[in-house]
């Protein structure tokens, strides 16, 4: 082969090496050979062309002739999308549905700073004065809320604003409302917000979903103010359900997203692609603090409960099922001749409570609720925790070897009695202190027997003497002075003399401990 313009030198190589060129051959000669040649070289090209060894080689001779006659594909022009089809091809007309129901949530609380060591200091004082004393300070934190109600009631997480002294909300057109908490549920993290002055402004609500609807693979948003930048989207799809061990909440229960979650987002809301809202953001797993892709969201279900305990302005009354349960694991299962390990198996039965006058018994396994599988005692309570009080519902349960569906009554823990709590406001050691007399909800709430008796603390006056005597929430005061405390009344009674010196018996983390202070 030769390039075009230039001569043709052929060459033939002599069996003695040497090489002879066809250009001092005679002209007619030339010709002759040449024409010789080409003669050959078509009838040979021919013979191989129809042969069917060739097959192969033609199919990919016209492949790449087809190829090379095809022109480069042009560009597709971009359009706006003129079929549902098309619009779902983009999450932005669920950016611009639902991001005015999202909103910012600034929180501003006064702590006191640590005092120096020298401010008790006589010298220092002599000189200084006061300057070393501890003075409160002024401390800001942010994160993200959602309009769950258009009269301005606000669905956040409770550690967004516990402790707060002032909050205040930022729409995403940049108005601010100041608003009041009206519900702080630190059982499920959550609260609800509600805007003092409207100004006659009707919010955008949210509109909910049934998170229990939900499955691993779905696609999700998240919508909140990460790091204070502003309203911010990500995208992401479901990557687990039912996460537990996240928070040291009562109803562990979470979704799992790899959309983006950030500090500041806590709050905001995981929308699915209909604009529902079938979670709230609330905690991320990260060892650096952002975002690694691992989040979690309190699921819808939970959360409407809440929302609407805000809007209607009622407490949050959940149901009591009335016993102590544990997770089934392998050896659990294969005892009892379960195929692979879940469900709740009930370990100890309250008298007379709800799960007792069902007819469940200590070693019954629950295994769904009203058809909605239950992996671990976790997942059993936040399902009941769903239902309405006075509703029935249905628990499938496995005792021995057969499984059987009982209905069951869902119910209120019983209220405590006017008598069964007390505070203690005489000049005493333990003046500021509030208790309430144990019942079997109670206990079971703080993980004791449900026999126990004594009264738990539930409240201490900042400044108090009984907070300066060391007392704590949660603790059971279960003796004084040789007195044993078995109801609200007979603490009361004794907690308001004056003494020249107590000896307490009290119950802290599972410990009782012994101990002698002055009057």
């Amino acid at each position: 082969m030769t390039d075009s313009g230039r001569s043709a030198r052929v060459a033939f190589c002599e069996p003695n090496g040497s090489e002879q060129v066809a250009e001092s051959l005679p002209m007619s000669l030339r010709t002759l050979v040449f024409s010789g040649v080409a003669v050959a070289v078509i009838a040979i090209g021919g013979t191989l062309a129809f042969s069917p060894w060739n097959a192969p080689g033609q199919a990919q001779v016209q492949q790449a002739q087809a190829q090379i006659e095809t022109p480069p594909p042009v560009s597709a022009p971009r359009a706006v999308p003129s079929s549902q089809p098309q619009v779902q091809l983009s999450f932005a007309p669920i950016v611009q549905a639902v991001s005015p129901s999202v909103v910012n949530v600034y929180a501003t609380r006064i702590e006191s700073q640590a005092a120096s060591p020298f401010a008790n200091d006589p010298f220092f004082s002599r000189f200084f004065g006061d300057q070393f004393q501890s003075r409160p300070r002024e401390s800001r934190s942010l994160g993200s809320g959602v309009i769950v109600d258009g009269a301005g009631v606000i669905l956040t997480n409770s550690h967004v604003i516990n402790g707060a002294t002032d909050v205040r909300i930022a729409l995403s057109d940049g108005r601010e409302f100041a608003v009041d908490v009206v519900v702080e549920d630190k059982q499920t993290d959550l609260a609800v917000l509600r805007v003092r002055d409207t100004r006659g402004v009707a919010f955008p609500a949210i509109t909910f979903a049934d998170s229990d609807a939900l499955l691993v693979g779905d696609l999700v948003l998240a919508i909140g103010n990460p790091f204070g930048v502003g309203q911010t989207v990500t995208s992401g799809i479901v990557s687990a359900l039912a996460r537990t061990g996240v928070e040291s909440s009562n109803y562990e229960f979470f979704i799992q997203t790899d959309a983006a979650i950030n500090p500041g987002n806590s709050g905001g809301a995981l929308v699915d692609m209909q604009g529902r809202l079938v979670g709230i953001n609330t905690a991320i797993y990260s060892q650096s603090g952002g975002s690694v892709g691992i989040g979690f969201a309190i699921p819808a279900n939970m959360a409407k409960l809440v929302a609407e305990a805000g809007v209607t302005g009622g407490a949050i009354v959940r149901p009591w099922f009335g016993a102590k349960m544990q997770a089934v694991d392998s050896d659990i299962a294969n005892s009892l001749g379960m195929d692979a390990p879940h469900g709740a198996l009930i370990t100890e039965v309250a008298p007379d409570g709800p799960a007792a006058r069902a007819g469940f018994q200590s070693g019954d396994v629950v295994l769904s609720v009203d058809g909605q599988r239950v992996d671990d005692p976790s997942a059993f309570n936040f399902r009941l925790a769903t239902k309405p009080i006075g509703q029935t519902t249905k628990l499938e349960r496995l005792r021995g070897t057969s499984t059987d569906t009982l209905d069951f009554q869902v119910e209120a823990a019983p209220a405590p009695a006017g008598n069964a709590t007390a505070t203690i406001s005489a000049d005493s050691r333990f003046s500021g202190v509030t208790v309430r007399q144990l019942d079997p909800a109670l206990a079971e709430s703080k993980n004791l027997p449900y026999d126990a008796t004594g009264v738990l603390i539930t409240a201490i006056a900042a400044g108090s003497p009984a907070e300066a005597m060391g007392l704590q929430v949660d603790d059971v005061i279960l003796q004084l002075n040789d007195t044993d405390i078995k109801d609200a009344q007979t603490f009361s009674a004794t907690a308001s003399q004056r003494m020249r010196t107590w000896q307490i018996i009290l119950q802290r983390d599972g410990r009782v401990s012994r101990a002698i202070v002055s009057g």
